[in-house]
């Protein structure tokens, strides 16, 4: 084959065994090294033995992969008990081909150094095991057990290669948990080197604070998540979130979800985009987690999910107070729909806050998370710390297409149109509560500080907590600016009664008028009156000049008659009639 057919082949890829931890496959790319070793080291506590016996439960339980844990430390017994407080039954008879333990006891003090040391012993136990139920895992816990009373290196050094070369030629995935060393990734430093995959873990104290981190230290052949990941451990195992699968490509809706309160809806031309982050911010008493507790039920309503995550109230004390405004999400809580989860923010770290959420959010499976107040999570970290991690949440939400709703207590001192841990970038929907004092009276006032992609209201409104809910009414602008409570009825009831005079000086005015007018009409009727008066008696007098002039013209002719005046008729030859006097 020449060299430029062989560069056209890609290299096979290596082949993955899924190890079935929620979080960790995804950062190995796929799972541990199929057929290859893979080293899990730590300090005491850190977590080695759990994730080990997660990796073979899962692989017997999902993957239909049989596993042998080998235990050098603690018999099968403590195992056993151990891990039923997981609700994981080690001696289940129907898993009983499929998981096997065994303890090797060994005494360091009954350990002799010589050049012929090996571990032929643990091979062919080891082979039993693995052929007597095919075992694809296999865990080994820890090494060191193996060689605490050796000191010669050459030795060492070579029954750890001929051991993970062993392995390798079984081609079981096999996992491997050392202790940490000083300075080293383990305490003898040469099982990191022979290890295809290595994987550390640590647990710190920061502010008497406990956070659990795991990182991915080499991965021959595969590419895989580089940062230190937060991970936790609880009755359900272990939950690992993956930082680094968070990228902004996740989709958006136009579907607009109700806020809980119609008018506010209508501030924001039809209420939020599903899947986007709010943020409402305010001081102390402005009604902040009055406002998501009217999200959380309008959420319920609709028949969706809603995960409550709340740091200074308890769930029940959350319920009582939320009957004083109408709103009771108890029915909400029973039927499935609603689950608040409530601890203190000091309880543990940021991270450690951040992979809770994260694995309540997978097992919920909400459609809206709400946390009350953010603001709580300061006193665990900095303000640095605190934007990271909320950045990372805001994401994953986003990725799912959650709708976020995030509350923030604003400080005395500190601007209102800004955060202590510099969120408000993150946010889609910023809504601002706050106080508005006037005449010795504290009222609430709301306004929307930024919306995007959507057209809102630019009008600060007065807010109103009463017992059938919130109510945000019309901004009321007195003249000395907006007005709220007492100062607004003042001076609405002094509106009323200047419109009221207003309306009757009107009124009087009107019926003047109308005196006025009637008066006029009045009169000119009586002119209108007099003038065909007038009109009707001249009518007569033409009349009768009339007739006096025809009695007049009638006496004439009779005059002319008597007198013979008049000339008689003649006719001519021809028989015409003429006028004329005869002579």
């Amino acid at each position: 084959m020449t060299r430029e057919e062989n560069t056209n082949e890609s290299p096979p890829a290596l082949e993955k065994c899924p190890a079935g931890i929620r979080g960790l496959d995804d950062i190995l790319d796929g799972g541990l090294p199929r057929g290859r070793p893979t080293l899990v080291a730590g300090g005491a506590g850190s977590g080695k033995t759990m994730i080990a016996m997660e990796f073979l439960v899962r692989g017997a339980t999902q993957y239909n992969e049989p596993g042998i844990f080998m235990s050098f430390e603690e018999s099968t017994g403590d195992l056993v008990k151990n891990f039923a407080s997981l609700g994981w039954n080690l001696k289940n008879p129907e898993d009983s081909k499929k998981l096997a333990l065994d303890h090797v006891y060994i005494e360091r003090s009954e350990i002799e150094e010589t050049g012929e040391y090996d571990l032929e012993g643990l091979f062919i136990r080891l082979n039993y095991a693995i052929d007597s139920i095919g075992a694809k895992r296999v865990v080994l816990d820890t090494i060191e057990s193996l060689f605490g009373g050796l000191s010669n290196e050459g030795i060492l050094r070579a029954e750890l290669r001929r051991l993970f070369s062993w392995l390798k030629e079984k081609g079981v995935t096999a996992v491997i948990t050392g202790e940490r060393g000083e300075g080293t990734l383990t305490r003898r430093g040469l099982e990191e080197y022979v290890s295809d995959c290595v994987i550390t873990l640590d647990h710190r104290v920061e502010g008497q604070v406990l956070t659990r981190r795991l990182r991915v230290v080499k991965y021959r052949g595969s590419t895989h998540g580089t940062n230190e990941y937060p991970f936790l451990m609880d009755e359900h195992g272990i939950s690992v979130l993956p930082i680094t699968s968070l990228r902004l490509e996740h989709d958006v809706s136009a579907e607009r979800i109700s806020s809980g309160v119609p008018r506010l809806d209508t501030m924001l031309e039809g209420g939020f985009y599903r899947g986007s982050s709010i943020l409402i911010s305010g001081t102390a008493g402005t009604g902040k987690t009055s406002l998501s507790s009217s999200f959380a039920n309008v959420n319920c309503e609709r028949g969706e999910r809603c995960l409550y995550f709340a740091f200074e109230d308890s769930p029940k004390q959350i319920i009582r107070n939320m009957h004083s405004i109408g709103i009771d999400l108890e029915p909400w809580v029973e039927k499935g729909l609603l689950k608040i989860h409530a601890s203190r923010s000091t309880v543990s770290g940021l991270e450690m806050h951040l992979v809770t959420m994260h694995k309540l959010i997978n097992e919920f499976n909400p459609s809206v998370v709400i946390v009350d107040p953010v603001s709580n999570l300061v006193t665990v970290g900095s303000e640095e710390e605190v934007k990271s991690m909320l950045t990372r949440l805001i994401d994953m939400l986003k990725t799912e297409q959650i709708t976020a709703m995030l509350t923030y207590l604003s400080g005395g001192g500190e601007s209102l149109e800004a955060t202590e841990m510099g969120i408000s970038s993150l946010i889609d929907t910023w809504i601002l509560l706050r106080d508005i004092e006037i005449g010795g009276e504290r009222n609430r006032g709301i306004y929307i500080l930024k919306s995007r992609g959507m057209a809102h209201s630019n009008q600060i409104r007065e807010f109103r907590l009463t017992g059938k809910g919130i109510d945000i009414i019309d901004a009321y602008l007195g003249p000395e600016g907006v007005l709220t409570g007492t100062a607004r009825t003042a001076q609405e009831a002094k509106e009323r009664e200047q419109e009221a005079e207003r309306k009757e000086e009107v009124e009087r005015r009107r019926h003047d008028v109308e005196r006025q007018r009637k008066a006029i009409e009045a009169q000119i009727a009586a002119i209108r009156a007099d003038f065909e008066a007038r009109e009707e008696e001249l009518k007569k007098l033409i009349q009768q000049e009339e007739r006096r002039g025809e009695a007049q013209k009638e006496a004439r002719a009779e005059m002319r008659h008597l007198r013979k005046a008049e000339v008689p008729e003649a006719k001519h030859q021809s028989g015409k009639k003429v006028r004329g006097n005869l002579k």
